[in-house]
Order: structure tokens, then C-alpha cells, then sequence
């Protein structure tokens, strides 16, 4: 097994949480009196605000993160025995593998680009296992459903989720965008400055935000269900060399 459920439910955990305190103090707000105890401090419209505009940075966290933990367990799972070689990966992560090696995606000389040439030819010509490499997933802060269907593909699998899930993270909701891509753009727009924590938070109740997080989770639990798929069923290497294959020879 990967993991990759065990640790998406101990992060999304931790938003639950924090939404358990958001809908706590928006109830002692609504009763009339906005104070942290007998004797502690008031409780603002302000600090209110701020407060809900963070589950939108924690929700992009946890996309963002639960994005690069499937792609991670993908490149380990490539790498975990010994008698797979580099021949032996799809054409799609192959391309990743070579990638990582040969260091494409990175700006370089030609010196530098020369060494990781020859770098990856001796490795080919020694014909060692496939060497531990990480799947280039691109600039931060632009993860949404489009986008990770999209790094799906790249890897060499088409991501389906369901129906009914599918349809509740794509309705608009705010701006005439979807759940994840209003995450994505309210998560760019406070961290660049373009909007502030106030501004953000200032249209949303604990029972809107904890609707939201739930339309996320569930997207995201169907995209790690997918990516253990993918990995358990040896969707990564070519069908003629998947352990089921060579079991039926």
C-alpha cells in the first residue's frame, strides 16, 4: 500500500479542526457576546475574517500537497524493483525519469548540460535498475482539477473521479469559478499581495467554508484512489513487463 490515504486523512484533519474553531467562535459571536472567556479579549468582525480567509490557504496546502505525495509515490513505486529498468517504464514516465536525469527542465550551460548527457548515456550503457528521480510538477500555486487531470496525463493515465463529485467541485460558487480554482486563485491573490486576509474572509460563514472543504476533500480522496490504482496495478510500466503479464507467461 502507499500511505497516500493515511496521510491526505491526518492533513485534512488538520482543516477540520481549525473549521471546528471558526464554527465555535462564530456561534459565541452570534449569542451575543464576542469575548475569549469571562475576562478575555473581544472578539472583532476583523479577526473574524482573517481567520476564515486562512482555510483558503489551508485548502490549497492540502492540494498542493496531496498533488506532490501521488507523484512521489509514483516515482518510488518505479524505483522499487531492483529488475525494472528505464526500458521497462510507459514512454510517459520514461520521459520523466530522463528528465530528472539528463536535467532538462533546469536552466544550464552547455558544459552542464553536456555532464548530464553523459551522466545519463553511462548510466544507459551500464544498464543499471532505474535510479531515484522525482517527477518535475512545475510552478507552485497553479493546482486546480484542470491541472491535475492535466499532470495525470503526462504520467500516462487518464484521471476519472466520479459523476456527482466531479459536478460539485466544477459549480460555481464565487466569481464564476469552481471550489478548486477559486482556492487556487484566492490562495495566488493573498500570497502576491492582490487581496488582503480581510477582504477574503469577509463573505463567508463556518458552515459555507466547511461545505467547501468537504466538495475538496472528496475530489481529492477520488485523485489519490486513482493514483493507487495506477501504481498498484503497474499502470507506470509497459504492459508487457507488469508483473501480471509475466505471471500469465
Amino acid at each position: 500500500m502507499t500511505g497516500l490515504s493515511d496521510r491526505f486523512d491526518e492533513r485534512f484533519g488538520e482543516i477540520v479542526a481549525y473549521l471546528e474553531l471558526i464554527d465555535g467562535i462564530e456561534k459565541l459571536v452570534r449569542s451575543g457576546v464576542p469575548r475569549l472567556g469571562d475576562e478575555g479579549p473581544t472578539i472583532t468582525a476583523l479577526q473574524q475574517r482573517i481567520l476564515n480567509s486562512s482555510v483558503y490557504l489551508q485548502l490549497y496546502n492540502l492540494v498542493e500537497a496531496t498533488v506532490s505525495n501521488c507523484l512521489d509515490a509514483v516515482s518510488k513505486a518505479a524505483m522499487r524493483q531492483a529488475e525494472w529498468g528505464p526500458g521497462d517504464l510507459t514512454s510517459e514516465l520514461r520521459k520523466e525519469w530522463v528528465r530528472y536525469m539528463a536535467r532538462t527542465h533546469l536552466p544550464s550551460g552547455p558544459d552542464k548540460r553536456l555532464e548530464d548527457a553523459i551522466g545519463l548515456c553511462d548510466y544507459l550503457v551500464a544498464a543499471l535498475p532505474v535510479a531515484e528521480f522525482e517527477i518535475e510538477k512545475g510552478g507552485g500555486g497553479n493546482w486546480d482539477d484542470k491541472a491535475i487531470k492535466k499532470m495525470a496525463r503526462r504520467i500516462g493515465f487518464e484521471l476519472r473521479v466520479s459523476r456527482s463529485v466531479e459536478r460539485e467541485v466544477k459549480r460555481k460558487i464565487r466569481n464564476d469559478l469552481g471550489s478548486l480554482t477559486l482556492i487556487m486563485e484566492l490562495r495566488n491573490a493573498l500570497a502576491h499581495g492582490r487581496l488582503s486576509f480581510v477582504e477574503c474572509g469577509q463573505d463567508d460563514s463556518a458552515a459555507e467554508l466547511r461545505a467547501l472543504a468537504i466538495r475538496v476533500a472528496a475530489y481529492l480522496r477520488e485523485v489519490v484512489a486513482a493514483f493507487d490504482r495506477y501504481i498498484e496495478e503497474h499502470l507506470y510500466i509497459r504492459p508487457d513487463r507488469r508483473p501480471e503479464y509475466a505471471a500469465a507467461s
